[in-house]
């Protein structure tokens, strides 16, 4: 951990307790961006309260006590008590050079956090038989961004796809696929078009509804047959699953997100464990019978009337829910896969549902304290009338096509714009670039909130997107391809030489020692300054749960490494002055990558 600010905090909590006695050593020294300086504490206004001091004086006294010999340079107090430092520019240098020597491969290798956890992420969770709609794009890519950040930090991560793959539809789909038989064109459609097959089933279903003997009737006893363990029931249900997971799994890949199917942890694998964890919540008195259904109260929730808001566990008919299948997986992630913390990656709607789950299992001594259940709440995709993205015809925009299209617009780019490049080399860069630029304005907007979907936003050069991004790692790769290092430094960023040492061999391809990097231009020093964030970017982003701080991290990278090229040439520099530029470039590089990479983002050779 190289991060000046996060090193100069100690020495300025010490100084506070020489200044203000030992109960204050913890005070939070408050550490702000200044206009004036490097950073700026601002401790001394709280603390100028309880001493009964002036705020400048108190600023004083904390100046007085404070030991930052060869860190700072300058300690000047301004305005009401203001503490504004300047790092020492040697020490910059000491500590990006550390931070150069240091950055082994893999590029996402990061400084482990101080305490790992055993974490369940619990995200994307498409539904079985049905089509990955726009909505799943938020809660799949958020996810697996998190997961990638979670275990780049050292965190024990087990990923868990809860798919919708149990209860009552269920009757009618089976049915339906035993009607038109296994090798029909329409059993095709479970992998080609799931939503054209799910429509299928229920419009036969609705059509027979009022039919004794009809399709509804029988749908209706295979839902029993299939509680019932019937064999020839669970046999087609497999199959079923089987013929939907293919299709997750093209979404998956297509997308590049790292669940399989030994992360699929559905509905179903809780049905044996609900008629007894039913009875425990009843003989425990935690549960009790209201309007035929057997619920949990919670404290602190209530419907518009007032009253004491319900959670079915059990319904009037005897059947299960959400709620039975959602406290068996919370007990499941405490008792068996003993995680320290709970991630739920689900869309905000879904919010008072689960903190009252969470409050039933809490109370239930499922969910002890010791264990962190969070809601990461997913916002809504709008489209341009501000209302949820819908097709033309009013249903959900599906994925795949989405996807499909963003790769065709940055297709169509990149033919314009690099027809030197090969057919390949075209195909490759335009999925990277399509499928980049969805994820990243996706994952740069907060996770809670709502944002409109639009393509030509997403796909610009310019601004806070993920094609700026890119470009910028994309041009570090061409500086460094003309000055003949590229190979040995890519070799780092995927598992060779690191990246610095390869910086150091110059145009001559000469191996040696690792070339120190020179801080001496504005611009190199804010470059400089920015690179010492990662690793305090990577664990804001652990602990807050938002990715949208890696992107602009990122953003800010790629601006203040294009504001350095600008003003400080790097291949036409003198012998010394190039070889450090260039070992900073690559550290650049580094950066860029390994924060693509951790937001699920691959990074071109070309743009």
């Amino acid at each position: 951990m190289n991060n000046p600010a996060e090193l100069v905090v100690p020495r300025v909590q010490a100084a506070i307790a020489t200044a203000f006695g030992e109960e204050f050593r913890q005070t939070d020294p408050v550490v702000r961006p200044s206009q004036f300086a490097d950073i700026q504490i601002n401790a001394a206004m709280s603390l100028a309260k309880k001493a009964g001091l002036p705020p400048r004086d108190a600023a004083a006294k904390i100046v007085e006590a404070l030991n930052l010999d060869g860190i700072c340079t300058s300690v000047e107090i301004s305005g009401p008590g203001f503490i504004n430092l300047s790092y020492d520019g040697t020490w910059i240098e000491e500590l990006l050079n550390a931070e150069s020597v240091q950055a082994a491969s893999p590029a996402t290798a990061v400084t482990p956090a101080a305490t790992p956890q055993r974490v369940v992420v619990d995200y994307s969770s498409p539904n079985v038989a049905k089509e990955m709609h726009v909505g799943h794009l938020r809660t799949t890519v958020v996810g697996d961004s998190l997961v990638k950040v979670l275990e780049a930090l050292g965190d024990t991560v087990i990923r868990q796809n809860h798919i919708g793959d149990w209860g009552t539809p269920f009757g009618m789909l089976i049915e339906h696929w035993l009607e038109i038989g296994e090798d029909s064109p329409e059993a095709a459609l479970l992998v080609e078009d799931p939503s054209a097959f799910y429509q299928a089933a229920r419009a036969k279903f609705d059509a027979s509804a009022t039919d004794a003997e009809g399709f509804a009737t029988r749908a209706r006893l295979r839902v029993v047959a299939l509680q019932g363990g019937d064999a020839e029931t669970f046999a087609v249900w497999q199959r079923l699953v089987a013929q939907s997971k293919r299709y997750f799994n093209a979404i998956y890949s297509t997308l590049g997100i790292s669940l399989t199917d030994d992360h699929i942890a559905g509905e179903s694998s809780y049905d044996a464990h609900l008629a007894q964890l039913c009875q425990e919540l009843e003989d425990r008195g935690l549960a009790r019978i209201s309007d035929g259904a057997l619920c949990t109260f919670p404290e602190g929730f209530s419907g518009r009337d007032g009253q004491p808001l319900p959670l079915i566990i059990r319904k009037s008919d005897g059947g299960y829910g959400y709620g039975t299948t959602d406290l068996a997986t919370i007990r499941y992630r405490v008792r068996d896969l003993a995680a320290n913390r709970i991630l739920y990656v689900v869309g905000a709607p879904q919010n008072v549902h689960l903190r009252m789950v969470m409050a039933s299992a809490r109370d239930a001594g499922w969910l002890p304290d010791t264990v962190e259940a969070v809601h990461v709440q997913i916002g809504n995709v709008l489209g341009e009338d501000g209302k949820i993205l819908k097709s033309r015809s009013g249903a959900p925009v599906k994925l795949m096509a989405l996807l499909e299209e963003a790769v065709d617009r940055a297709r169509a780019v990149i033919d314009a714009s690099r027809p030197e490049l090969s057919e390949e080399e075209r195909a490759v860069t335009a999925r990277q670039v399509g499928i980049g630029a969805v994820k990243y304005a996706d994952l740069s907007t907060g996770h809670d909130t709502e944002y409109v979907f639009d393509f030509d936003r997403m796909l610009a050069l310019s601004g806070n997107t993920g094609p700026y991004v890119q470009y910028a790692a994309a041009r570090i790769r061409s500086i460094l391809r003309k000055a003949g290092v590229l190979e040995q430094i890519t070799s780092g960023l995927d598992g060779g030489t690191p990246a610095s040492a390869a910086a150091a061999t110059g145009a001559t391809g000469e191996s040696g020692p690792a070339t120190a990097i020179a801080v001496v231009e504005p611009a190199e020093r804010a470059l400089a300054l920015h690179l010492l964030e990662f690793d305090a970017t990577l664990n804001k982003v652990r602990e807050a749960l938002e990715p949208h701080r890696l992107c602009g991290y990122l953003f800010e990278l790629a601006q203040l490494f294009t504001a350095f090229y600008d003003q400080c040439p790097v291949l036409k520099a003198e012998e010394s002055v190039r070889d450090s530029r260039l070992a900073l470039c690559a550290l650049a590089l580094r950066r860029l990558s390994g924060g693509l990479e951790l937001l699920g983002i691959e990074t071109p050779e070309n743009m």
